[in-house]
């Protein structure tokens, strides 16, 4: 099974990183811009580097007030494994990061890089300090490339990928990706490796966040993506910055089916697919290729937005990383998500969970009172 990056990405910004060599024209272009839309910043070195354009700052805006994110944490002392398709450290976003861990399980390199790019817009939304501001921007980043530079991966490579997070000690596994799930998953051994290796890693306590997928509408197979469908990984569906559901985002089967395939059972509260939404359509992101920004749409970004949540959860509740309280591990995980749904925001007037909307709306500030 391929694992592919659950996004669909947008006209770029106009964007150039620093050192690039400009025109004449270009400069004075730029420059004559500057009092309109402060994008371009001259240093005493006279590196000139273009920031990002209003829509990408007020794109962040707009995502961060609607889960509530405007908190004092940064994710400090949590440790985050984001499976993708690398990272590229040379964005002057990224400048600063550290990774606590990189692991190549396509091409063996030892250095990091993403001959891709979506691993980098996807690490930038939780670490980036510069143009754009990560979420959770002080968590301990680990970095696993699964997917090459295609954007798709093998399954088996994903399983190793959240196999070595759960031995670098992840708080939490973010999985912007998915996939088709097993067939007859219920069944021992016939799972795919990604769903095994997910479960493995809730049984010790670390919370795996993943994409829903993005065949929303007339393409929609009818649940979300592997390994999201798995029980206690929290699937994550995208809406615009203004609460209205991305069509694009995959919708879950929570009555349970024997046909098509796979075979669904019945799923109850608070694992129904997707768990939740987060913003997703017309995201500010870093660009690898460029040393810029750009827009995406998907369920990618919104994935991103929970693992943030989340790590913002565990830097106030250190109790709660990997099983820490005196419930089992997979009891802790079971506790979090069900304050998960009770403190999302769900559309107005949804009252139950819906297969399209989930339980609604990630919210920081609500999820972080919750456990004050």
């Amino acid at each position: 099974m391929q694992q592919v990056p659950a996004e669909v990405p947008l006209p770029e910004e106009v964007a150039a990183p620093p050192g690039r060599d400009l025109t004449l024209a270009s400069v004075v272009l730029l420059l004559l811009c500057v009092a309109a839309l402060s994008a371009v910043v001259l240093f005493p070195e006279k590196v000139l580097v273009v920031r990002p354009s209003a829509i990408a700052l007020d794109a962040e805006e707009g995502a961060a007030a609607l889960i509530g994110a405007k908190v004092e944490g940064t994710g400090a002392g949590v440790r985050v494994c984001v499976v993708d398709s690398g990272i590229d450290l040379e964005h002057p976003d990224l400048a600063a990061v550290e990774l606590a861990g990189w692991n190549d399980l396509v091409n063996d390199l030892v250095e990091p890089y993403d001959d891709h790019g979506h691993g980098t817009a996807m690490a930038g939304l939780l670490v980036a300090d510069g143009g754009l501001t990560g979420l959770a921007r002080d968590v301990e980043l680990l970095v696993a490339k699964a997917l090459a530079s295609t954007g798709e991966g093998d399954d088996e490579a994903v399983a190793e990928a959240i196999e070595w997070c759960q031995q670098n000690e992840a708080h939490i596994i973010s999985l912007s990706l998915g996939g088709a799930p097993g067939a007859l998953s219920f069944l021992p051994g016939s799972d795919r490796a990604s769903e095994g290796a997910a479960e493995q890693a809730i049984s010790q306590g670390i919370f795996v966040v993943a994409a829903a997928g993005n065949d929303g509408g007339s393409d929609d197979d009818g649940d979300v993506a592997s390994p999201g469908s798995v029980q206690r990984v929290i699937s994550v569906g995208a809406v615009h910055v203004d609460g209205r559901l991305w069509s694009g985002s995959s919708i879950g089967d929570n009555d349970g089916r024997v046909w098509p395939l796979p075979v669904l059972f019945p799923r109850q509260d608070p694992d129904k697919k997707p768990e939740l939404m987060a913003p997703g359509a017309g995201i500010a992101v870093l660009h690898a290729e460029s040393g810029g920004w750009s827009l995406v749409d998907g369920t990618s970004a919104a994935t991103v937005h929970v693992t943030a949540a989340l790590a913002l959860l565990l830097e106030q509740r250190p109790d709660l990383r990997s099983g820490g309280l005196n419930n089992s591990a997979e009891q802790t995980i079971d506790s979090v998500k069900r304050t998960l749904m009770e403190t999302a925001k769900p559309q107005p007037g949804q009252e139950d969970h819906d297969d399209a909307y989930g339980y609604g709306i990630v919210r920081v500030d609500r999820l972080l009172a919750a456990y004050a």
